[in-house]
């Protein structure tokens, strides 16, 4: 319903922001890191808003970035996952590192987060895979944890970037504007996403 909220930021408490757009005051929940990343009280924020309905809650949750809300939106469709369990996760772990987490079947990072032990961590990992066939997410061995090959590592990061809604053609794109051959999953998808 609403893409994104623009006006004057007039709260910031713990778990939600009030912004002001001509006399109105949206209310609108957010993870602890997006709101410390905002500007200061009184000045005009653009917040990437997600419309919750549910029988007993009408809510708006917001985001600093795109990657942000489509993490979210993909937890969401995971069962047991709420958007308070969403929003936690948001404050402890990075869209990136969420990614990386799903592709390579690596629990021990979602465990990190507060309320997600390992079977909600591995149901995470097993309906995202599901959702997200894509013919580039690559399966880990657990066995070869030895060195990956470039062509592997920079396939990994597009099936990431691609895991944060973004399509092939694109990363494709952007992957050939820059030398990843010396750098780690983590380090081509942040250099990625600094040109979207």
């Amino acid at each position: 319903m609403f893409a994104y909220i623009k006006g004057s930021l007039e709260i910031k408490t713990n778990n939600y922001v009030v912004i002001d757009v001509n006399g109105v005051g949206y209310k609108i929940f957010m993870s602890q890191k997006g709101i410390e990343t905002l500007d200061e009280i009184g000045n005009i924020v653009k917040v990437y808003t997600y419309y919750y309905v549910r029988e007993d809650n009408i809510s708006l949750y917001g985001f600093t970035t795109n990657e942000e809300l489509r993490m979210f939106e993909l937890l969401l469709s995971v069962s047991g996952i709420g958007a308070k369990s969403a929003i936690t996760m948001l404050s402890a772990i990075s869209p990136s590192e969420f990614a990386i987490s799903v592709i390579s079947n690596d629990t021990s990072k979602l465990t990190k987060v507060p309320g997600i032990g390992n079977k909600t961590a591995a149901r995470i990992i097993l309906e995202l895979k599901d959702k997200l066939k894509t013919e580039q997410a690559i399966e880990k061995d657990e066995k070869t944890e030895e060195v990956v090959s470039k062509q592997e590592i920079n396939e990994e990061a597009l099936a990431a970037l691609q895991v944060l809604g973004y399509n092939k053609k694109e990363v494709e794109k952007i992957l050939g504007k820059f030398d990843s051959s010396k750098m780690t999953v983590e380090e081509i998808i942040k250099a990625a996403l600094s040109y979207f």
